[in-house]
């Protein structure tokens, strides 16, 4: 399909204006323990029981860079298709927040761990290839609670020095569906490495968005503002559009886009503005003096990337070539690193085709229904692959089983012990599916006279009442095939 057919342009009465966006993700670190002290990471636990001096900020306690961290970074890098830097350097941030204990943030500026990348969307008029700019490791900042009391806002640290991967796309995408694309494809690729859970509702990942609009056919790019901490892709979705169309209200008003940073309201659909934009030296950036320029050996990445899991594209491609997918299926199936693992489960015992469609069709159905996770399917990939098994042998039809596996959703059971229960089991001895026809078509001879003369459409009829006769356990293959028969006569 022609990309033309899918740019996203808003347009007014006066023009056609197109959407220039770049994300600044912000994926947790897989870890024990957090970026430069020992402190556990665990999510949920109790406000401030999680936070050592160095992550409080004491005079005279030093960071220690956590090596999984780095391992966790290069991991990332190489699975973005990116550059690795043998040395990067971390800088202090220095800028004042209430849940900041140090007044500043050891981050990295000009020398980051990973340099540039590049990941491919999947869209509907083809792939698409997103730039990555860079990828720097970051301590987190506390977090500030403001619902508690009406007079007072509460600090909690737990999260003060938790490993952060702020990972920044070029200015290559161009609509909310492709950021919705984008940020799920670095999500899976994260998760196939184990370096971040992307779990959104706890604060593993969020974004950062830069938006700017121009005219179309336009090649410079207009004034961009920064929508912080967007922490699910819906938001980002309607945050884009939002801010968008309050640009282009602007500018086709005569005004001018001030850089800021601003604020999305989910409630009013509306950004708001929260600060002026900063540039890089209103951060005051320099090298952190308690932390040594980090120098990587070939050696250490080579050895990462020779342990690296099969990815996404990787995968993807596997499953067509081997499976005989078509690119949707497999896009499908290699999307979640959960959703990947149950089919290939699936499969090892049952038919592939059958497994595809069941996966796909039937049990996405009732995990959308039920608002669940594959990694929580009430159906075992296991009970899947055994009721796939009793269609390909014939024992059930494929309408049996469709009731059979609303059975299992609701019980977790074994489709061969209700098969066995409810009596399910399929009709397949042709001389008793004879002597249903035949008693069939006998109480219908006018039909069969009819049928003769040439009304075929009445071949239907037949079948289902044959059909009901067995209380729609009859073998359609055996049926099909005798009575095709008996109407030649």
């Amino acid at each position: 399909m022609e990309q033309e057919k899918f740019d996203y342009y808003i347009k007014t009465e006066k023009n056609s204006w197109e959407v220039v966006i770049g994300l600044e993700v912000h994926a947790q670190v897989i870890s024990n323990s957090k970026l430069f002290s020992g402190s556990s990471t665990k999510f949920g636990s109790e406000p401030n029981t999680q936070v050592s001096l160095v992550d409080s900020a004491f005079p005279g306690m030093l960071p220690v860079i956590n090596q999984f961290c780095i391992e966790q970074a290069v991991k990332t890098g190489l699975g973005l298709n990116a550059k690795i830097n043998l040395l990067s350097i971390f800088d202090r941030k220095n800028y004042f927040y209430a849940d900041l204990p140090a007044g500043y943030q050891i981050s990295q500026y000009k020398n980051p761990i990973v340099g540039e990348g590049e990941v491919t969307l999947d869209m509907p008029y083809g792939s698409k290839k997103i730039g990555i700019e860079r990828l720097h490791l970051e301590q987190d900042a506390g977090k500030s609670i403001h619902d508690l009391s009406p007079d007072n806002t509460f600090v909690d640290l737990n999260r003060s020095g938790v490993a952060l991967m702020e990972i920044v796309s070029k200015p290559d995408l161009r609509s909310p569906s492709e950021v919705n694309s984008y940020v799920k494809k670095l999500r899976t690729i994260m998760r196939y490495l184990g370096t971040c859970d992307g779990n959104m509702q706890e604060g593993s990942l969020r974004a950062d968005v830069n938006v700017s609009v121009r005219k179309k056919g336009e090649t410079k790019f207009g004034t961009r503002c920064e929508i912080k901490n967007v922490n699910s892709i819906k938001f980002m979705e309607m945050a884009i559009d939002s801010e968008a169309r309050r640009q282009i209200e602007l500018l086709e008003s005569g005004k001018s886009i001030e850089q800021e940073t601003r604020l999305f309201d989910t409630k009013k659909n509306l950004t708001r503005s929260m600060r002026s934009k900063e540039e890089a030296h209103d951060y005051r950036y320099f090298p952190d003096p308690d932390l040594l320029p980090l120098q990587i050996n070939q050696s250490f990445i080579d050895n990462i990337k020779n342990n690296l899991p099969e990815l996404p594209d990787q995968k993807k491609n596997r499953f067509i070539k081997k499976f005989n997918l078509s690119p949707f299926e497999a896009n499908v199936l290699v999307s979640d690193l959960d959703i990947s693992k149950y089919f290939e489960d699936v499969i090892k015992n049952s038919d592939i085709k059958l497994a595809k469609n069941w996966v796909i069709v039937e049990l996405f159905a009732v995990l959308n229904k039920k608002n669940i996770d594959i990694s929580n399917s009430p159906v075992s990939p296991q009970n899947l692959a055994l009721l796939i098994n009793t269609i390909s042998s014939g024992e059930i039809s494929g309408k049996i089983a469709k009731k059979v596996f609303e059975i299992m959703v609701e019980t977790g059971d074994d489709p061969t012990k209700i098969i066995k229960e409810k009596g399910l089991k399929q009709q397949s001895d042709p001389k008793e599916l004879e002597k249903t026809i035949i008693k069939v078509l006998e109480n219908n001879l006018d039909k069969v006279s009819e049928y003769k003369s040439g009304k075929e459409k009445l071949y239907g009829f037949f079948v289902g009442e044959i059909m009901k006769a067995t209380s729609g356990k009859g073998n359609p293959k055996i049926i099909n095939d005798i009575l095709k028969e008996k109407l030649k006569k």
